[in-house]
């Protein structure tokens, strides 16, 4: 049995990557290893945060040990927690890595830890090179990578991004796993009843939190493509604002959209996921930039097709016109695409092979690939 030591966002943090980490922390549990979870007193001082809380209402999930004892901002909390971990010797600790701004905290820890000469320590990397560039970005990348021993990522664009910075150490890829937390579908017409919704027409779904990366305004620019109206297509914005909503709701208001965009711009909590995934008919992800995506995987686990971009590790996931559509981050590209899913018809041959794509997908293969990554250690 290894101890293994989990740092990055948990609860009470919000989020898909708090959600993710408590699931691996359970896979880990079910093959019989100890696992503890340590996430932060401050994730993000408020002024660095776009969103409107990083908490989540509701009680702390059942049978996960999760701790709070690290501020991104206290260099303080930095000693403490290396200096802990130092002296309890966990055989691995894998740090959840997705922005620079965490490199000095994460970086600090993992170089106390690591002087018991015991304890190894693995990073898994949504991304290496951020999606939105900052002062530091580099610096502060490096100092957490040079203290890993080795590296998990989620998609080969990252990959190729991590060996520009560490070119030996080992390094390895596995698919970023099935979103299974959010409850099971519903049926489409009670799903659309309980969000208050037409019961007709078709319905995409935007889903994840606004930034521009993400492209929302390139699917509001296919929306306006006059047969949207024509076969009564209606899109979902599900997903709270990151920046400013004049640059899309100006797209709605001249496009003419507003009876044909349901804006459901807010936090969307977990029990509430399953009702806007069951309601619509083809999930569309129009991202300009990106490596791997949760929203794919929620996707695959409710069984619905996508349209998604074919940029960084984003087109890694889906197999084209088996389970959706990859296309340019262009809106009459997208537009096309999402004619050629209502008008062929595919939705029930898509669906049989996502339910056989998805197989591969799986919680248990991730934790042990991380723990063959560090054999001896994880075999103490």
């Amino acid at each position: 049995m290894a101890h293994i030591v989990l740092i990055g966002p948990a609860y009470p943090f919000r989020g898909g990557l708090a959600t993710f980490n408590e699931r691996l922390a359970r896979a880990w549990q079910q093959m019989g290893h100890q696992v503890e979870i340590i996430t932060f007193t401050t994730q993000y001082p408020s002024v660095l945060f776009p969103g409107k809380t990083q908490l989540v209402e509701g009680p702390a999930p059942q049978g996960i040990d999760i701790k709070r004892r690290l501020s991104s901002v206290n260099p303080l909390t930095w000693l403490a927690l290396g200096k802990d971990l130092q002296s309890r010797r966990p055989d691995i600790i894998l740090f959840r890595y997705w922005l620079p701004f965490m490199g000095p905290s994460f970086g600090t820890v993992a170089r106390l830890a690591k002087k018991n000469g015991h304890t190894k320590v693995v990073a898994l990397t949504d991304n290496v090179v951020p999606h939105e560039k900052r002062p530091g970005d580099t610096a502060f990348t490096k100092y957490f990578l040079q203290a890993c021993d080795a590296f998990v990522t989620m998609s080969d664009a990252v990959m190729q991004d991590l060996r520009l910075f560490e070119k030996k150490k080992p390094a390895v890829f596995h698919p970023h796993p099935l979103y299974d937390t959010y409850g099971v579908a519903v049926p489409q017409a009670e799903a659309l009843q309980r969000l208050g919704l037409p019961q007709t027409g078709n319905y995409l779904l935007f889903f994840g939190f606004i930034r521009q990366y993400k492209g929302l305004d390139i699917l509001l620019k296919a929306m306006t493509d006059p047969g949207m109206r024509e076969r009564d297509i209606k899109l979902i914005v599900a997903g709270e604002f990151y920046e400013a909503p004049e640059p899309y709701t100006e797209i709605i208001r001249d496009g003419g959209l507003e009876d044909r965009v349901i804006l459901k711009t807010e936090y969307i909590p977990d029990d509430k996921v399953a009702l806007y995934f069951s309601a619509a008919d083809l999930v569309v992800q129009p991202y300009r930039r990106a490596t791997q995506s949760g929203v794919t995987q929620i996707a695959y686990h409710f069984d619905k097709p996508m349209i998604i971009t074919r940029v960084g590790g984003l087109q890694e996931m889906i197999k084209d016109q088996e389970v959706g559509y990859t296309v340019e981050a262009d809106p009459e590209a997208i537009a096309t695409s999402i004619f050629r899913f209502f008008n062929e018809g595919r939705s029930e041959e898509m669906k049989a092979n996502i339910q056989k794509e998805k197989l591969r997908f799986s919680w248990g293969s991730l934790a042990q690939t991380i723990l063959d990554l560090v054999a001896p250690a994880a075999k103490t």
